[in-house]
């Protein structure tokens, strides 16, 4: 699962590389779109957005804001921290919409050569995983 991820992720951040965004990953699009949609969020609403935990999320905004795709503010409350693009992303969302297109397109493609959907198979995964986690699926070895 790893090394497909990688390979499809690759070829996106080759996308934004060769229009010239080398610093732009394909995790931050996710990020880029909640935040055009909803406005500037605080991180842990950012999260559940997205649909990651509020670490992966504040990891990853940290990446973007070293990236100058976001900058961050204090919130009302001091523990808040509130995410907003910056010109620069606002700059790069054609590119940024466009590509999400392609991969939305591309991912279709692939779909109809597996025999399964990738996005269903990955689904029926996760539902396994949550019924009977894999550690329990590994059972106890003995040496």
């Amino acid at each position: 699962m790893r090394h497909v991820h990688e390979l499809m992720d690759g070829a996106v951040a080759d996308v934004y590389a060769e229009h010239g965004l080398p610093d732009y990953r394909p995790r931050y699009s996710p990020v880029v779109r909640a935040l055009v949609a909803r406005g500037p969020l605080p991180i842990r609403d950012l999260a559940g957005a997205i649909g990651v935990t509020h670490s992966a999320a504040s990891q990853t905004v940290v990446q973007m804001r070293r990236s100058g795709f976001v900058t961050l503010e204090k919130g009302a409350d001091a523990r808040h921290r509130i995410v907003r693009l910056t010109d620069r992303a606002r700059a790069a969302l054609p590119l940024i919409e466009a590509e999400w297109a392609a991969t939305e397109r591309a991912v279709r493609e692939l779909d109809a050569e597996l025999p399964v959907p990738l996005e269903q198979l990955m689904t029926a995964t996760l539902r396994a995983l949550e019924r009977r986690d894999f550690r329990a699926r590994i059972g106890d070895i003995a040496p």
